[in-house]
């Protein structure tokens, strides 16, 4: 999707001149944001917690668990600065989100969350990104020249282990070129000798978005050219060029903003005997193999082994063309909220994370020490290569990269879209500034339907329990067709909606389904984004089950995903996620309604 449809000034062209200034590795960060806090009760020092400094840390959401237990202990330590007592609070945040946060004069706590001292994204790609921004913005300069490193992790392609063998692994090494050339291949796997596994299909997140899926997208454009350093727009634009990212492109299932999501439908598909036809490959970094494999894909050290190994393990594919780095950098940050006090305890956490004891922490997770060593985890037996990659790439020049992000939007796989709203009695309700609900989610929709390229395909629905023709609980406001010609129809018309009677969840879902499926596009992505803010109240269809089993469709080149919101703390988050993992979506949290313009920009970077 056209990077237009954030609300922040587009990625791409901000990733542009930054995007890699800095470092190995550009990537944004994928996941989840959310607060983690380390820690609780007293410093350690004897001092009440609530006399000590707060050293906030915004970390990068895969390695945010394990900071904050690695925090903890620190602060367990009673660790202090010329006699305060000081202790440390990690929280989530996605990279993207942080450096576009950071980029704004005021950090906004209650869209954001707290306010960071220290900043650890997965790439120093986005201090670039964020020094380009602040420039632009005439801010004043909020990061260090250097950080230090906490980990390391390179880019893989993470394949199913049978599918790996079947194309050499580990024997064999695979690139982007052989996966291109299986993707074009009207056998698909079947040119491989199984046909059982259906078209070669890959998970990727947005690189306008997504650390790992940046990386991906620059790595296929290296492997087209050939060449190993010195990226040229010429050779970006180059139709072969796009040609060959283009079939990779193609055979994309749909993007996103995590790759938890794909990591997470694997194991349900997985469980559900449908392990080797929802993706054969998904980009992701080296760690997140490790942690999938534990049955732990959140990678959360927390939740370790509350749930049981996945059926079809995956093995790191190190691309034969080169990758990229996520070098995990350190920034205290040069802000007057960062007093002397606060600045020496980042120095003081960044020696303690960077010690033997705390590296081997990291290594056990699956991570690189800040040095590039491996832990013994990282083995082939687990799925890996322990010497890793055998060459790593360095990031084009801000002016090419801006090249590969516009070259990109133009061959990525397009979308086609049924956006489906609830507009039942209870979306009437107030909610902030004087606005109800359906408000709220009437602005929010008309803003991210701006980030559909003109060629996408969208339309709008909207449900309650008696709104179309015969009493039937949904009506259809504006046909699938062009972002073009449709856009503009859905603004309007969703600031006309008005919110009446119950919520027919199911029935509208089924039908919804049903339509999407009956003018099929396999040439695109073809998706639900569904918002509902309560539960099914619709006795004529009250069978979930049955749902269920018609969302799974018949074959995975025939399942609408549907990509459902929970809105306010009037839905149903079971249900709803029960929906999005059968139809193998996601499903977004906007419990609180403020949330709903950055749920909806997360749901749209699917597409």
């Amino acid at each position: 999707m056209a990077r237009g449809r954030s609300k922040v000034p587009l990625l791409i062209a901000a990733v542009v001149g930054v995007a890699l200034i800095v470092g190995a590795r550009l990537l944004f960060s994928g996941g989840g944001d959310g607060g983690t806090t380390a820690g609780g009760g007293d410093g350690g020092s004897g001092n009440a917690r609530g006399d000590c400094t707060e050293l906030v840390v915004a970390a990068s959401s895969e390695k945010a668990g394990l900071l904050t237990e690695l925090a903890e202990q620190w602060n367990d330590t009673g660790p202090e600065v010329d006699g305060q007592c000081v202790y440390a609070t990690v929280v989530s945040k996605a990279s993207g989100g942080a450096a576009q946060a950071l980029a704004e004069p005021v950090w906004d706590e209650e869209v954001e969350g707290p306010r960071p001292d220290v900043w650890s994204p997965a790439s120093s790609s986005w201090a670039g990104l964020t020094t380009q921004w602040r420039t632009e913005n005439d801010l004043p300069e909020i990061l260090p020249a250097d950080a230090a490193s906490v980990a390391q992790t390179p880019l893989v392609i993470a394949m199913p282990r049978p599918m790996a063998e079947a194309l050499g692994w580990p024997d064999q090494q695979i690139g982007w070129s052989d996966l291109a050339a299986l993707a074009k291949d009207p056998a698909g796997w079947g040119a491989k000798g199984h046909p059982e596994w259906g078209a070669f299909k890959l998970g990727k997140t947005n690189p306008n978005f997504s650390t790992s899926g940046l990386n991906a997208t620059i790595g296929a454009y290296f492997a087209a050219t050939g060449v190993s350093s010195d990226l040229t727009s010429a050779q970006v634009d180059d139709p072969a060029t796009q040609a060959f990212v283009g079939a990779l492109e193609d055979s994309v299932v749909h993007y996103g903003d995590t790759t938890l999501t794909f990591l997470t439908n694997m194991v349900n598909a997985a469980a559900e005997g449908r392990g080797l036809t929802y993706v054969s490959a998904v980009t992701v970094e080296e760690k997140s193999v490790l942690d999938y494999n534990q049955g732990n894909p959140t990678g959360n050290p927390a939740t370790l082994g509350q749930q049981p190994e996945p059926k079809i393990p995956l093995v790191a594919v190190y691309p034969k063309e080169g990758t990229l780095l996520s070098d995990n950098p350190w920034y205290v940050l040069n802000a007057d909220w960062v007093d002397a006090t606060k600045a020496a305890a980042g120095a003081q956490l960044l020696a303690f994370l960077q010690s033997d004891e705390a590296q081997a922490r990291f290594q056990d997770a699956g991570f690189r020490s800040f040095a590039g060593e491996p832990g013994a985890v990282l083995t082939q037996e687990n799925g890996f290569l322990p010497a890793g990659p055998t060459s790593i790439l360095s990031p084009p020049s801000p002016p090419v990269l801006q090249s590969v992000l516009t070259s990109w939007d133009e061959v990525r796989k397009r979308a086609r879209v049924l956006m489906v709203l609830d507009v039942s009695g209870s979306m009437g309700e107030p909610v902030a500034a004087g606005q109800t609900k359906l408000e709220l989610a009437a602005d929010a929709t008309s803003r991210a339907v701006d980030g559909f390229a003109d060629n996408d395909d969208v339309g709008l629905w909207a449900f309650s329990t008696n709104l179309g023709p015969g009493g039937q609980p949904w009506i259809e406001l504006i046909g699938i067709g062009p972002a073009a010609q449709t856009r503009s129809e859905i603004q309007q018309t969703v600031a006309r909606l008005q919110p009446d009677g119950g919520t027919a969840l199911y029935a509208t879902t089924r039908a919804a389904q049903e339509q999407m499926l009956a003018s099929l596009d396999t040439s695109r992505i073809n998706a639900i984004v569904l918002l509902s803010d309560g539960r099914n109240e619709y006795p004529p269809d009250d069978n979930l089950n049955s749902l269920l089993r018609q969302l799974q469709g018949e074959s995975a080149d025939t399942t609408i995903r549907v990509f459902t919101i929970g809105y306010g703390d009037g839905a149903d988050p079971e249900v709803l996620q029960a929906i999005a993992e059968a139809s193998a979506g996601a499903y977004y949290d906007a419990t609180d309604p403020a949330t709903i313009d950055q749920v909806l920009v997360n749901v749209i970077s699917n597409f």
